[in-house]
């Protein structure tokens, strides 16, 4: 809906790694450390270029989720201003979309911050 800021500064989940996955009817929450995602938008899990598994609202995660557990973050990019991709060092890349022009799509935090980025 707001669109990835071009400043948004993720580097505090390089060498961080999640050990735990909330999953709601609509939407899935992690943290890498000290950086916490709620997401409502669809997930892709990509491995060598092949979409290998993924989350939407109202389903469950696929199996491929549990191997993001316990990866550490390689690298973080934003390519453009609707995805992020959190690059594991597992060959996992976590590609989150900001799909939607009228609804939020995610928040992250940042522990210590009051702010909260919502895109």
């Amino acid at each position: 809906m707001y669109r990835i800021p071009s400043d948004l500064n993720l580097s505090k989940v390089i060498g961080q790694f999640t050990t735990q996955l909330c999953v709601g009817q609509f939407d899935i929450q992690f943290s890498f450390g000290e950086v916490h995602f709620a997401v409502q938008s669809s997930i892709e899990l990509v491995r060598n270029g092949e979409i290998i598994g993924g989350w939407h609202q109202g389903e469950w995660p696929t199996t491929q989720f549990y191997e993001i557990m316990n990866a550490k973050v390689a690298r973080c990019e934003i390519p453009n201003e609707r995805t992020i991709v959190v690059y594991l060092d597992n060959s996992i890349e976590i590609h989150l979309r900001d799909d939607s022009d009228e609804f939020e799509c995610i928040q992250i935090s940042f522990k210590g911050d009051q702010n909260q980025c919502i895109i």
